[in-house]
């Protein structure tokens, strides 16, 4: 059993390796061995100011309206093993929209990673929701964690964008190994958000423009439903190397791709929410009868033990339907925004613009 410790399982722990583990924070911002715990000053520097060095001087960042930051910044190869986060509020309210995640491998110029950080961490409404799964993990109260490996040869840069006008505070934490591969053939971590407000044609486009060799591992979506009766009969549709008209996989419905059936409905009960390793809709926000008028849903789908592998090309939609009258299937104009993730060859393509603030917002 061979492990170069740039990736561990429960199977290889116990292998020991010759990679270094590395971790940055505001407590050591280019993750230098021995330098963690020396600032003079940041955000603690005041309630440190009876204790001194060492105890908590600059605990997070203070990320400056209309402005990007760069959080990382390391030397390959390596691999970013996992990614903590909470993010400030304004007023008492969370605008997780406002701040766009952005991660840059080896010498691309565009970034293979570009998701407002609610979204990535499956919190695509502005509220916390407890997520319970492998690769993320939201935990009270608002601890935002990816445990995607995120391989790189040569270089990785990570910056979080803030569009909100105020100056809000960043707490954060990614870890890392460095060292060789055993092999060359790695696939860089992709993540890419879409939104579609309303959905034209009932279809939205999940991802689009993919080319290379890769494989697919996970879709999450911030659903809200503007119309009436069931919603979730659409089939998500992955075209792959050359499909055309008609994809290579078909799904048979909306709730059935989350792994859910049957409206994800329990007899009396309604709606409801899980978490699971693999799948779940933890997130149900249900019409108050004032300002919530409509139902809004978050959902993911990993394919971390049945990635869905493809040599040249990706094209994922998915239907926007629900039923009408006369038991007859009706294409929605729902607001659906999506963030699909997958591993593929460099280079990418450069991804569609992201869209204004105004774009985004959750209305």
């Amino acid at each position: 059993m061979k492990n170069n410790g740039l990736s561990n399982s429960l199977e290889n722990l116990h292998i020991l390796s010759n990679v270094v583990t590395r971790s940055i924070s505001a407590e050591n911002f280019n993750g230098e061995k021995g330098c963690g715990g020396m600032a003079t000053e940041g955000t603690g520097a005041e309630p440190s100011r009876d204790l001194g060095l060492g105890w908590k001087v600059s605990p997070s960042l203070r990320l400056p309206g209309n402005s990007v930051t760069e959080i990382a910044n390391i030397e390959g190869p390596g691999m970013i093993q996992h990614i903590w986060m909470t993010i400030g509020r304004l007023a008492g309210r969370d605008v997780w929209r406002d701040f766009i995640l952005r991660i840059y491998w080896d010498d691309q110029e565009w970034p293979s990673v570009e998701v407002p950080a609610g979204d990535f961490f499956a919190n695509g409404w502005n509220e916390y929701a407890h997520v319970n799964s492998l690769p993320i993990c939201t935990n009270p109260s608002r601890g935002f964690n990816s445990y995607w490996p995120m391989p790189f040869k040569k270089h990785c840069r990570i910056t979080m964008e803030n569009r909100n006008p105020e100056t809000i505070t960043l707490f954060y934490q990614i870890d890392y190994a460095l060292g060789k591969f055993e092999d060359d053939d790695i696939g860089y971590f992709c993540a890419c958000f879409r939104r579609s407000n309303p959905t034209v044609g009932g279809i939205h486009t999940v991802i689009d423009g993919i080319e290379g060799k890769g494989q697919y591992v996970g879709t999450y979506m911030a659903w809200q439903v503007n119309s009436n009766v069931w919603w979730g009969e659409g089939e998500i549709k992955f075209f792959m190397d050359g499909d055309t008209e008609f994809p290579t996989i078909c799904g048979t419905g909306t709730e059935d791709y989350f792994c859910g059936a049957y409206d994800f409905n329990i007899q009396g009960q309604g709606y409801t929410e899980f978490s699971t390793a693999y799948a779940g809709m933890p997130q149900v926000i249900r019409p108050d009868g004032l300002y919530r008028a409509n139902t809004r849903f978050g959902l993911y789908r990993w394919h971390i033990t049945d990635p869905i592998r493809f040599e040249k090309d990706l094209r994922i939609t998915i239907q926007d339907l629900g039923w009408r009258s006369e038991h007859r299937y009706h294409p929605r104009q729902s607001d659906i925004a999506s963030v699909a993730y997958w591993y593929q060859t460099l280079p990418t393509k450069p991804f569609e613009p992201l869209g204004s603030r105004d774009d985004l917002e959750v209305i």
